[in-house]
């Protein structure tokens, strides 16, 4: 869990045709920027004295937050318990397998909270039945947000003295709230927007059909704090499977909630008439590795979406709102 490439960052001018920061956060032994967050709750959770040698810890989980607190769990030598949906990569499924871990998934959403809603009802449901189970809830978990606070951010901040924007994905907004407590702390001139998803209720906007895990939810998350967040981008799933496809023709394999918040970050910086040398960074949370089944396959983009790869000529849908607007929460 210690060993966490803190310091690359990928200037993607080349490919997306000006000057944007990517800090990519895969490498590390659960492949993804959860890794921070996971050891941070588990940690909080053996101070309190609340896990001792052979505890079960359960979790709903994406994937990612699944695979990395499989990781802290073998590590410690804790049974891990993850309950994740049908949109889960078969990569990550089985890395939480193979880990050790026992995975539960879910094959219908909840008719009001999505497959979110469904995943914590069942998490709810299995830990009523079973005592020991220790359920971290990552959604309402402060050591979610404070793993990025008390790392991602001075991590930003130490390389980019002078940095402008900062773009950030929100799934359980641990990221995002880790990184926007820490620049309103430490360096408030910094402007903090957040990527996410059309179809995703996190920022208040309507309930839709989304297929790529990561980012977006069906149910708000309770550590969101939407005061923290200058503005708000949501994208469109094609728009995320157009940049991904974009960025690999230049050599960069990365995951669907990269192409999501790059995707975003350029719909921002044009809108908002960014000036060429404006200092901005987006966080990349993982490779494309786990995604070549999804967002990188023909066939299953032409099942999802009607087309393949090219995705069709259709304009970018991102938007921005304003953190403080009726539809930002």
């Amino acid at each position: 869990m210690d060993f966490n490439v803190e310091d690359l960052y990928v200037d993607l001018r080349r490919s997306v045709g000006r000057r944007l920061f990517l800090k990519c956060e895969g490498f590390n032994f659960a492949g993804s920027v959860k890794l921070k967050a996971a050891a941070e709750m588990v940690e909080a959770k053996e101070r309190a004295g609340e896990l001792t040698p052979g505890s079960t810890l359960i979790e709903s989980s994406s994937g990612n937050m699944g695979v990395a607190l499989s990781v802290v769990a073998a590590s410690r030598g804790y049974r891990f318990v993850c309950v994740t949906d049908v949109r889960c990569t078969r990569t990550a499924i089985r890395l939480m397998e193979t880990l050790g871990s026992e995975v539960h998934i879910i094959g219908e959403p909840d008719p009001e909270g999505g497959f979110l809603g469904a995943r914590l009802a069942y998490v709810r449901r299995l830990c009523a039945a079973n005592s020991g189970y220790l359920w971290l809830n990552q959604y309402a978990n402060d050591g979610n947000w404070m793993g990025h606070y008390r790392t991602t951010g001075p991590e930003i901040a130490k390389a980019f003295p002078l940095l402008d924007v900062l773009f950030i994905g929100a799934g359980t907004t641990g990221t995002l709230m880790g990184c926007a407590n820490y620049f309103r702390e430490n360096q408030p001139s910094v402007t903090v927007v957040a990527v996410d998803v059309v179809g995703s209720v996190t920022f208040g906007t309507p309930a839709g059909r989304r297929l790529i895990p990561g980012l977006g939810t069906g149910v708000r998350p309770g550590i969101l704090d939407p005061s923290c967040v200058d503005d708000v981008v949501h994208v469109s799933e094609t728009d995320t499977v157009r940049m991904c496809h974009r960025l690999v023709r230049g050599g960069f394999l990365f995951g669907g909630s990269t192409g999501t918040v790059v995707s975003g970050a350029l719909d921002w910086l044009a809108a908002n008439g960014a000036a060429e040398d404006v200092t901005a960074v987006a966080i990349s949370p993982d490779f494309g590795t786990n995604y070549l089944d999804t967002v990188y396959d023909d066939a299953w983009l032409t099942r999802s979406y009607g087309t393949g790869s090219g995705t069709g000529s259709g304009t970018g849908t991102g938007s921005g709102t304003g953190a403080g607007a009726p539809d930002a929460g």
